[in-house]
Parts: C-alpha cells; sequence; structure tokens
C-alpha cells in the first residue's frame, strides 16, 4: 500500500511537470490531482524537489531496464544487441526532446534541470552499454581499438539527436530524421565490427 501510495504521487507529479511545468507545479496540484491530502504527500516527500528526483529516478531506471532487455536477449548476436540499443537509445532521446514551440522556453528556464535529467539516465545507462561492448570485444564480434573510442563517440551524438529533434528549423521530416538516425546506427555497427564483412549489411 505505501508503495503503490508513492509510486501514484510520482506518476501524477511526473504529468503535472510535463503538463504545466515544475516551476508552475505546486505540492497542493500534485494533491488535488492524486487526490491524497497534502499531508499524506509530506509522509513521503519533503518538498517538490524531492518529488521531482523521484520522477527523474523513475524515468531513468524505465529507460535503462529497456536498454537491458536489449543486452539481456541472448536470441541476438553482439552485432544486433548494439544495433539495438544504439536504435532504442535514440528512439528515447529523440522522444525525450522538447518540442520546437516549448524549446526556447525550455532553454531559459529549464536548462540545468534537463541537463540534471540526461546525466542521471546516462550515469546509469554508461555501465551497460560498456559491458555490452566488453562482451562483443571479448568474444571477437568487435574491434577493441573502436570499442575503447565509441563511447565519448555515442555520447556526442545523444546530445546531436536530443537538440536536432527540438530544432523547428531543420526542416527534416520525421522520415529523413528516422533515416538519418538509422545510417549513423549502420555505420557504428560496421565500423566496430572485428570482421569487416559486416561493412557489406544492407543500410
Amino acid at each position: 500500500m505505501v508503495s503503490k501510495t508513492r509510486e501514484k504521487l510520482i506518476d501524477v507529479a511526473r504529468q503535472l511537470f510535463a503538463y504545466k511545468g515544475v516551476e508552475n507545479t505546486t505540492m497542493n496540484d500534485i494533491a488535488a490531482a492524486s487526490d491524497k491530502g497534502r499531508r499524506t504527500i509530506y509522509t513521503y516527500f519533503k518538498n517538490k524537489r524531492e518529488i521531482y528526483n523521484a520522477v527523474i529516478e523513475q524515468q531513468s531506471c524505465q529507460i535503462v531496464n529497456r536498454l537491458k532487455a536489449i543486452v539481456d536477449d541472448d536470441s541476438l548476436s553482439n552485432s544486433e544487441k548494439l544495433r539495438g540499443y544504439l536504435t532504442e537509445l535514440f528512439d528515447i532521446i529523440a522522444q525525450s526532446a522538447p518540442r520546437p514551440e516549448g524549446y526556447r522556453r525550455l532553454l531559459l528556464r529549464d536548462h540545468r534541470r534537463v541537463a540534471k535529467i540526461f546525466r542521471l539516465a546516462l550515469d546509469k545507462e554508461r555501465n551497460l552499454f560498456n559491458s555490452l561492448l566488453a562482451k562483443g570485444v571479448e568474444s571477437g564480434d568487435f574491434n577493441a581499438l573502436q570499442a575503447e573510442r565509441l563511447p565519448s563517440i555515442i555520447s556526442s551524438a545523444i546530445g546531436s539527436v536530443y537538440y536536432y529533434h527540438a530544432d523547428d528549423n531543420s526542416g527534416d521530416s520525421f522520415d529523413t530524421q528516422h533515416r538519418q538516425l538509422h545510417q549513423i546506427i549502420d555505420f557504428v555497427v560496421c565500423g566496430i565490427s572485428a570482421d569487416q564483412r559486416e561493412n557489406q549489411q544492407n543500410t
């Protein structure tokens, strides 16, 4: 019962933060939307900052669980895991990007908060990604030097994907953006492969 109440408060707060913004959401708003009294909220959280951190923690765990499911799928080869992992990661980043109409407002008001979200999520994801690369190198599927280089490259790519999808001046359609992301992923998988025949894979 305790965990269910806490989870409900977190879920309600997440929806309110997305709809109204964190700054414009009050503890009273969360209490009203969750059908709980302020006393109940303060039983679980000292203030709105604690609720916000709980929302970020929950969302980052959900992201990592989606990625972990790919890494743990023994029916996939290491190259297929890497391809699936990057596809899922880039999709998550693209979906998380602010829509163009709210982008400038977000940068002005919530830039640091957005940066914190990604730091928390990527800190959890980093070890998982490194373990995937290490297994690929150990099995002989991945080139060790390229695997060593890849984390920093992907880190840069994540920022590019995020701001690219938030940019209202790109003029590219969803299909074009999707195709470009998959071309990047194809390039990465081919580049890290210890077997150069991987380069013959269709793109």
